[in-house]
């Protein structure tokens, strides 16, 4: 059974499933106010995924400053504009 966080519009926050979401009225809402249930969170981010990510920082150690080379130096695979228009002719033609 999934558990859901559900903030009451005082502040606090209730545990909730998502059936007792699904039947929560305005009167629930307010009953639940007036008896003051509830808590408040110090972190929004308790439980979430965010919490939860596995995933490992991938660390690129080829990645070279461009400090290293001289940018004149560094081959290039395309075509100059030049070669690809031919600028001499007059385009009036």
């Amino acid at each position: 059974m999934q558990v859901m966080l559900y903030q009451l519009p005082n502040g606090k926050v209730v545990h909730l499933t998502i059936e007792e979401y699904l039947s929560l009225t305005d009167e629930d809402i307010q009953y639940l106010m007036s008896i003051d249930f509830g808590e408040h969170i110090r972190d929004p981010f308790t439980g979430s995924a965010v919490e939860n990510n596995k995933r490992e920082k991938f660390i690129d150690t080829e990645f070279l400053p461009m400090e290293d080379y001289d940018l004149n130096d560094i081959a290039s695979d395309d075509l100059p504009f030049d070669d690809i228009i031919d600028l001499s002719d007059n385009l009036d033609n």
